[in-house]
């Protein structure tokens, strides 16, 4: 006898929200992970009363309203906007790309004014097919907003310089001749107060749960300790990387408690020139609007990842995106396994995108058990 309906690989979103659905289901659910807490990337810690975001910056933003109801099952979300802002040398500038950057950088007040100066910039370029990564950006917004704002924290970000990156990465750059820098146009948007780590506890409410425990060993131990498996670890580790190694960038961390209350003004500063070795400084108590005596603040450091260490960003040019999609096929011929979430499907998701995938996939499995 199987003793569960579902052994879950991967405490993160996807899983806990399938979990979560199979439960109320009247299923039985085990969920493992390899790590010693729950969330996935996600997840936070308290540090002097300040939730720290672990793994980097995680901001709930979705125009699904379903999906919205849907997490505030779990928590309740304050009204926090993201608005990073951009240091350059000694300038600092808001993003998104608005009436507000134009207006620092040229001096101008009107979008007609910041209209003209990048079109004219564009025009010089005379860019008719970009070539790489740097021909589109300058094609999308003119020389100075590229220079300032975008050459130097892409080439941190891939650790490749921009005319060495395909043009593809960068399709659009959207331009906001509005006052406003509010990143995201999501009509819903926030942070969950208390965290993330409570919100996903909330999920696994009636699942069974056991943290420090690899997959792979743990499934030699227990060949026969449920019906099905949902995977939502790295699909070619899944199959011994046999056809190859998919690429990822990944990132590293150096957070430190400081001894004052408001170190940068703002949750999240991104360091957009080449010579500053970090991409950004998050500021956690910004996201929940903290009064703590002291500070907690993460820089990010992007690098090429390598086997041992934790895969961050799929990097979906056309060759891993070719090898991806024969490891899919190898995945579709297992018969009691999903495969799920970043790692799984080999993809960038933002959170509500995670959870309508993860609904997606509960609402198929259960056609399919009935």
């Amino acid at each position: 006898m199987k003793k569960y309906d579902y052994l879950i690989a991967g405490a993160g979103l996807f899983g806990a929200v399938f979990a979560h659905e199979m439960t109320k289901r009247g299923k039985k659910c085990l969920v493992i992970d390899k790590r010693n807490h729950i969330a996935g990337n996600i997840y936070c810690e308290t540090v002097e009363g300040i939730h720290v975001h672990k793994y980097g910056a995680h901001i709930f933003h979705t125009s699904n309203k379903e999906i919205w109801d849907y997490v505030n099952r779990f928590a309740e979300f304050n009204n926090y906007i993201n608005s990073p802002v951009a240091s350059y040398k000694d300038e600092l500038y808001n993003l998104p790309f608005n009436m507000n950057t134009f207006s620092r950088m040229w001096n101008i007040k009107t979008p007609k004014e910041a209209k003209r100066i990048i079109e004219g910039q564009k025009a010089d370029l005379n860019i008719s097919e970009p070539k790489n990564l740097e021909e589109q950006a300058l094609s999308l917004v003119g020389t100075d907003i590229y220079e300032k704002l975008i050459k130097g924290y892409t080439e941190k970000q891939w650790g490749r310089a921009c005319t060495e990156l395909p043009a593809f990465i960068i399709k659009r750059l959207p331009l906001r001749f509005i006052y406003d820098n509010n990143y995201f146009n999501d009509r819903y948007q926030g942070i969950p107060i208390g965290g993330y780590t409570a919100m996903v506890e909330k999920m696994l409410e009636g699942s069974n749960v056991l943290l420090e425990t690899d997959y792979f060993e743990f499934i030699k131990k227990n060949p026969d300790i449920a019906k099905k498996t949902v995977y939502t670890g790295m699909i070619d580790e899944y199959f011994d990387f046999q056809l190859g190694h998919l690429e990822y960038r990944t990132v590293r961390f150096e957070t430190e408690v400081l001894d004052e209350e408001n170190y940068q003004g703002n949750a999240v500063v991104n360091y957009t020139d080449r010579e500053v070795p970090y991409t950004r400084i998050i500021e956690h108590k910004h996201f929940e609007f903290g009064t703590q005596p002291k500070t907690v603040i993460s820089r990010e450091y992007s690098s090429e990842w390598k086997p041992g260490i934790e895969p961050y960003y799929p990097i979906n040019d056309e060759k891993n995106s070719s090898l991806y999609e024969q490891y899919q096929a190898l995945a579709q011929k297992e018969k009691n396994v999903i495969f799920g979430g970043r790692l799984g499907h080999y993809k960038y998701y933002d959170m509500d995108k995670v959870i309508e995938a993860a609904l997606a996939c509960v609402e198929k499995e259960a056609a399919v058990s009935v």
